[in-house]
Formats: C-alpha cells, sequence, structure tokens
C-alpha cells in the first residue's frame, strides 16, 4: 500500500496539531481525513473534541453521532459529551437528560455520567433527584471526592458534630487528594458549617479552600492588582464619550450584570417570571467575541469598522434565536459583562442594563466563599477581592457618566426589604407591563446554571443581607479598605 492510499500519515499531522494545540488547522487535518477515510470512528471523535472547543456545537454532534454509528469504543463517553454540549451550550436540556440516560443504559454504573445527571436536576431544582444519584455515586466510589461535596453542598446541616462534617474533615486529610479535591471539600466544608452558625469554623474552611483552589491552579492563579488598575484606565480612556452611532435594534436583549453574587440569577428569575421573558443565563458570547474577534481588546475598539460591529451583533441576534427559537425578550445574564458596556451600546444602542449592586462587605465575602474558576483569581484573597470590587465601582462610575438613562441600578438590599416597589421599577425600565408573577419568581420552572441555584428557588428571605456581621472579627481590613463605599 501506497503512502497516498494509507491515512497514516494524516493521521500523525491531525494528531500532532491537536497535540500542539492548533485547533483550527486540526480540525482542517481531520476533516481531510476523513473525508477519505470516513470509517474511522476515534477521529471522528477527536474531531468533535476540537469543533466542541472551537464552539462549533452542531459540528460537533455531528461528529459524535458519526463515531456512534462506525463503532466507537465507549459509547458511553460519547453520549456524555453529546449531553454536555446539549445541557452547558445549546440549553436543550431534554437532550441532554436523553443523552446521559442512553449513556447510563449502556453503562449503569459510568460515574461521569450520573454525576453530570445530578447536576442537571440541580440545575432544575430538583433536589432529592440529585441526592439519590450523588449517594449512588458515593456507593459505587467512596472516594470520588467531588460527589461528596456536592452531596455535602445540598445537605441540610444542623450541628458542627454532624457526621456529614467528620466525613468531609476526613477526605480533605486523605493523602491521595489532590489540591483541587480538597478545593470542592473544603468549600462545601465551610458552606455546611456556615449553615450551622459555626462562623469561625466555617470562615477557617474558606481560607482553606481558596488556598488550595490557588494551589491547584498554579501560576494562573495569581491576581495582579496593578494589571487590573491599568486595563480598568484603558476602558475608560478608549470609551471616553458616548460614540453610538449605529441604529436601534428591536428587542435587544436585557443584559444584567455587576460582581459575581450581587443578586443577578435572582433578578434574571424575576424578570424570566414574566411571560415576555426567557432567561439565557450565563452566555458567553460578549466575552468570546472579546477574546476573538475583538482582540486586543479594548484598544481595537479604536480602530473597529462599524460594519464589524454590525456583523457582531447579527451574530449575537442569530446565535440567540437559535438558542431560544420561540423568545420575545432574552436576558444575559453575565455578571463580568459589566467590563463591556461600552461595548454592548455599540453594539446594540437601545439595549437596557440592569446593573446589580449589594452591600459592599455581604458582595465581597460571598465571592471568597465561591468556588469560582481560577480564572477569577481575586476570589482567592478577600483583599484581593476588595481591590477588584473597587475597580469595578471605578468602572461603573464611569459607565453611568456616559449612558445613566440606559443603565438601571438594581439595589438587592433593598429588594429583599421591600420587594414590590423593586419588581415595579425593574418592570418599567425594562419596557414590561406589571406581572404578578414576577413577585412568585421562585416558582418559576425556568433551569439556573449558577451557584444561586436553590436560593432563587425559595421565598424571598432576608439572611444574606447583611450576612458580613457573622465575621465582622474577620473583616476589619477588608471593612476599613472599602470604608468610603
Amino acid at each position: 500500500m501506497t503512502a497516498i492510499d494509507s491515512p497514516d500519515a494524516l493521521l500523525r499531522e491531525a494528531a500532532t496539531l491537536r497535540r500542539a494545540g492548533r485547533v483550527p488547522e486540526a480540525i482542517s487535518a481531520y476533516e481531510r481525513l476523513l473525508q477519505r477515510w470516513p470509517d474511522l470512528p476515534d477521529s471522528w471523535y477527536n474531531l468533535a473534541r476540537l469543533q466542541r472547543q472551537a464552539g462549533r456545537f452542531d459540528a460537533a454532534l455531528a461528529s459524535y453521532q458519526e463515531a456512534l454509528d462506525r463503532g466507537v469504543a465507549k459509547p458511553e463517553e460519547v453520549h456524555l459529551n453529546r449531553g454536555v454540549i446539549y445541557a452547558n451550550h445549546l440549553r436543550q436540556d431534554d437532550a441532554a437528560e436523553r443523552e446521559l440516560a442512553a449513556a447510563l443504559r449502556l453503562n449503569p454504573n459510568y460515574v461521569p455520567a450520573l454525576l453530570n445527571r445530578g447536576n442537571l436536576h440541580e440545575d432544575r431544582g430538583e433536589r432529592e433527584a440529585a441526592l439519590v444519584l450523588y449517594e449512588r455515586i458515593l456507593v459505587l466510589d467512596p472516594g470520588y471526592h467531588e460527589a461528596l461535596a456536592r452531596y455535602a453542598n445540598l445537605k441540610t446541616i444542623t450541628s458542627p458534630n454532624d457526621p456529614l462534617v467528620a466525613r468531609l474533615r476526613q477526605a480533605i486529610a486523605l493523602p491521595s487528594a489532590m489540591a483541587a479535591d480538597k478545593a470542592s471539600l473544603s468549600f462545601a466544608l465551610g458552606k455546611v458549617l456556615d449553615g450551622c452558625g459555626a462562623y469561625d469554623q466555617a470562615f477557617e474552611a474558606y481560607v482553606a479552600a481558596n488556598r488550595h483552589s490557588r494551589e491547584s491552579a498554579g501560576p494562573r492563579a495569581l491576581y495582579d492588582r496593578k494589571a487590573q488598575e491599568r486595563f480598568i484606565d484603558q476602558v475608560i480612556q478608549v470609551f471616553s464619550a458616548n460614540s453610538v452611532v449605529a441604529p436601534a435594534r428591536p428587542n435587544p436583549p436585557i443584559f444584567i450584570c455587576g460582581m459575581f453574587r450581587s443578586g443577578s440569577t435572582l433578578v434574571e428569575q424575576v424578570l424570566a417570571s414574566h411571560p415576555r421573558v426567557t432567561a439565557g443565563g450565563e452566555l458567553d458570547l460578549l466575552p468570546t467575541f472579546v477574546r476573538s474577534d475583538l482582540a486586543p481588546f479594548p484598544a481595537s475598539i479604536a480602530n473597529v469598522a462599524p460594519k464589524k460591529l454590525e456583523q457582531l451583533a447579527a451574530l449575537y441576534r442569530e446565535t440567540l434565536a437559535k438558542m431560544f427559537p420561540h423568545a420575545d425578550l432574552v436576558t444575559d445574564k453575565r455578571p463580568d459583562n459589566f467590563l463591556y458596556i461600552g461595548l454592548i451600546k455599540r453594539l446594540f444602542p437601545n439595549a437596557k442594563i440592569v446593573h446589580t449592586t449589594r452591600d459592599a462587605l455581604d458582595n465581597c465575602l460571598s465571592v471568597f466563599f465561591l468556588h469560582l474558576d481560577q480564572g477569577m483569581p481575586y476570589a482567592l484573597d478577600l483583599m484581593d477581592t476588595g481591590h477588584y470590587y473597587r475597580q469595578y465601582r471605578r468602572l461603573m462610575t464611569h459607565w453611568k457618566s456616559l449612558f445613566g438613562d440606559d443603565i438601571f441600578d438594581f439595589d438587592y438590599d433593598a429588594f429583599v426589604r421591600e420587594p414590590k416597589p423593586a419588581v415595579e421599577k425593574l418592570l418599567t425600565f425594562c419596557g414590561l407591563d406589571w406581572n404578578e408573577n414576577c413577585l412568585s419568581f421562585h416558582r418559576t420552572p425556568a433551569t439556573v446554571k449558577t451557584a444561586s441555584v436553590w436560593q432563587v428557588r425559595e421565598p424571598l428571605y432576608r439572611r444574606s443581607s447583611g450576612r458580613w456581621r457573622n465575621y465582622e472579627p474577620r473583616l476589619a481590613a477588608l471593612q476599613a479598605y472599602l470604608a468610603d463605599l
């Protein structure tokens, strides 16, 4: 057999490009390979993974299906990957459920599928169903730390002497536990101890959790305060005036942004209780534009062509239409879109922006207590969180000077004290008629994919407002640093 009649050379080329992280070139190589030799299930699988990495989700689903049709080994893994695409990227939870069920029919003890199915139950607010699956995983694999952490996060514990607290501590102390495992377990331990009022122990658990999280991530988990200040300076300089010149576009998304843990999920759930509004969740569209089409941001904005912005706005709307084909108004609730309000107004000049706010100490403490991705390294240190918070406030002051009429401050603390007036103002700002369902947001069946999944499924409560007082002895430095805010 000659080289031209063998796939070996193209296989090596595609694999080399994939290992080097050269995603577009690797995709092209696999496509050329499979066009000529289509009966290579492992190559279809590798192509699908690359297409998913590139954000080509429909193509990835099709390639995964080719892998299944051609007899790929471990088909349960392929069904799992298809399920993740449906759940996380296309927001088609029923399709995700079918894929996970297919994986478990093939292998009833396939732990990754059980874990993802449990997570899907959590997103839907189905606590007991999720607990059953996590318990099953822990029977199959008692040392599966992520399942134990998720199980603990769903349990209500009333005493620090509960056996679950001891079980978490024992798991953290195991020599076999990796730093990432210890981080998940320690965040869960902090939540459990906070829930039963053992605040000193809870704070120590959260300090350890953030330390383990930093260790698991390595150098990328270092927050550079000076670099953040320079970035905010740049954004303010580039967007120094309200230079919106594009025409208004019909029914732009409702953007909800602010600090993480400032009430954005709650606001989205309130709006999603209105018959005209569909919850879009934390969409990655704007950050993707910034990373790829508009890099380096914000410097690129100075020379970006109006045609380019028009194309990005059209792509944004097409993506939403595909994800939510029957929606009237869609929310984009990615909190850190506050960084891109100037860009939002270039893409959608008539966009309304709901800015969620909360007591500064409560907000920073809640961020520190949350297991955020280490790509947000400011969350790993309480004073770094305070610094990031000050820079966020500085930028929001600038945006309000430019677009004040189109930015609505939604005060979480005022809302929990007196809900109806806050909701009335919110709906009026968004151009929506009053609807009584918006006061019963906890009954809305929308899927929620954030850390606030359980809070927004309860009737309104005040225990998170003023929560910092439980930890006041630990917050003297942060309190002094944020005193003027």
